[in-house]
């Protein structure tokens, strides 16, 4: 097991954006992060009795080296403070919040007159620390009390469809130059995701011809598309916390990108499940969301597995996430 960062590990930035009475008395790993680490760190001073700190890190990736696979297209979840950074901005400007952004190693990243810095250190932001817990323990505590946060949630939601651009694509990567159709890109990678679950999932194996045919036969239903939302990517009630008045608040947001908002909601539906009713449009196109729903399955029987070739600790939930959705995709057959 890897050893998780102290408050020994933490440079001297964490005093220079909190001020000189900042010190780091404790810090605890979060769980969840799979390319970043997360912390909660606890400061003895004037400030704030905590904040959260990003660090992202070769040694914060569990995620294994590729081998031989093809360049990261626009759909690759993107990782890193630069990422980071261009995601809060724009999510900032459609109206949609994150956490309150205190500091970051890239000295133009925030407003005038904030200490800058030193050279050299971790890329690392320190954000503010929200109390009210995520949306998905509160789903589970009082879905009563859940249904207005998640009304809160389909208005950003709204916003960021409407954030729309002329091209695909992560909103840290320049746009390629001759994109193909997006519903061809997700094809394509259903495709690779198709090939590697089948050589890893039993279950799947047998039923690649089958799940190949079906892939094919829903792209093409799928009509052009010549514009696009804002889309998170990996947008879960784990991924939503909730301020001191329980507004809700996004985070995990490096993959944020111009995509289909289908590619969201598909996303979305699996995630929420019974609740995913508050936040559903009815004016989506079901033809995307049928070809982009077997391709989040075959995603997450992938990628999970895929993790598991490296040192993630939570191994059985991997596991879980990937014969459910082996399970998802199987069911298209029928």
């Amino acid at each position: 097991m890897r050893e998780p960062t102290t408050p020994f590990d933490l440079p001297e930035l964490l005093r220079e954006a909190l001020g000189p009475r900042a010190e780091a008395v404790g810090v605890e790993r979060l769980r969840g992060g799979s390319k970043k680490g997360v912390y909660r760190v606890h400061l003895d001073g004037t400030g704030p009795a905590t904040v959260i700190v990003y660090r992202w890190a070769p040694d914060e990736d569990f995620w294994p080296e590729p081998a031989g696979e093809p360049r990261p297209d626009p759909l690759t979840p993107a990782t890193g403070l630069a990422p980071y950074l261009a995601a809060h901005h724009t999510l900032r400007q459609a109206g949609v919040r994150t956490p309150d952004l205190l500091h970051a190693t890239d000295p133009g990243a925030i407003a005038p007159g904030t200490p800058t810095p030193a050279p050299g250190t971790a890329d690392l932001a320190v954000v503010a620390d929200l109390p009210g817990g995520t949306l998905e323990s509160l789903l589970t505590a009082d879905p009563t009390r859940a249904a207005t946060p998640l009304a809160e949630l389909a208005r950003a939601l709204d916003h960021m469809r409407h954030a729309q651009a002329p091209h695909y694509g992560s909103v840290a990567r320049p746009h390629p130059a001759d994109p193909a159709p997006a519903e061809q890109l997700v094809l394509d990678r259903a495709l690779r995701d198709l090939a590697e679950a089948a050589r890893r999932d039993p279950t799947i194996h047998p039923a690649h011809d089958r799940l190949a045919a079906r892939l094919h036969d829903l792209r093409a239903h799928v009509r052009p598309r010549i514009t696009y939302g804002l889309v998170h990517g990996e947008l879960g009630p784990d991924h939503v916390l909730l301020d001191t008045d329980g507004h809700p608040v996004l985070i995990d947001i490096e993959g944020l990108l111009h995509f289909d908002v289908e590619w969201e909601h598909t996303f979305l539906r699996l995630r929420f499940g019974a609740h995913y009713d508050h936040l559903a449009r009815r004016d989506l196109d079901p033809d995307r969301l049928a070809l982009y729903a077997l391709a989040q399955h075959l995603s997450l029987v992938a990628g999970p597995l895929r993790l598991l070739d490296g040192d993630f600790p939570d191994r059985e939930a991997m596991l879980g996430i990937a014969a459910h959705n082996a399970r998802a995709a199987l069911a298209t057959l029928k």
